[in-house]
């Protein structure tokens, strides 16, 4: 993958950044909060998730696979739960498959569909199971709101740092 090519399939991902308000299709769901942000100089993206009980504490790192250019999501909660989702995001849809074991036993499959709507401030999405991989069933539904948008120069600044050449060490003055 051509450093221009994964320059072009972080930025894709700006549309996540900022503070979200989610929303799950159960009975008396409690809304939870999520926020998409920018580490390690811009090369991952974080989103960490928090609801009052029952709900788990989450949280994703988002990476690009350097040959390849997927996107891989790796997921961490509260009830230690770890798992690898093979992600994409593309034309305002956004998808999460697990079809395979990892950290964790396959114990059934999992894939969610969310769709940005709203002019980028909505992604209405479902999570679904399967325990074939073929006959799925709806698990729930999410809504994701964004409450609070990064300032222009935040995304902007995230980029610049990401290619930025780091200080050099200061030096000592002479006596």
């Amino acid at each position: 993958m051509s450093p221009t090519a994964r320059k072009a399939a972080l930025r894709r991902l700006d549309k996540f950044i900022g503070e979200w308000r989610v929303k799950a299709s159960f009975p008396d769901s409690p809304t939870g909060r999520s926020v998409f942000e920018w580490a390690l100089q811009g090369q991952y993206l974080i989103q960490r998730s928090d609801a009052p009980d029952p709900i788990p504490q989450a949280m994703a790192i988002v990476a690009i696979d350097a040959k390849t250019g997927a996107y891989t999501q790796h997921y961490f909660d509260s009830r230690g739960v770890v798992r690898v989702y093979a992600m994409t995001f593309s034309r305002g849809t956004w998808t999460l498959a697990r079809n395979s074991p990892d950290f964790s036993p396959l114990d059934f499959y999992q894939r969610f569909k969310g769709r940005f709507t709203a002019g980028g401030n909505t992604i209405q999405g479902t999570w679904e199971q399967s325990r074939d991989g073929r006959n799925w069933k709806r698990d729930f539904d999410l809504t994701y709101t964004k409450i609070k948008r990064p300032r222009a120069s935040q995304t902007r600044r995230s980029r610049q740092r990401r290619h930025a050449t780091p200080p050099s060490p200061a030096r000592k003055p002479r006596r």
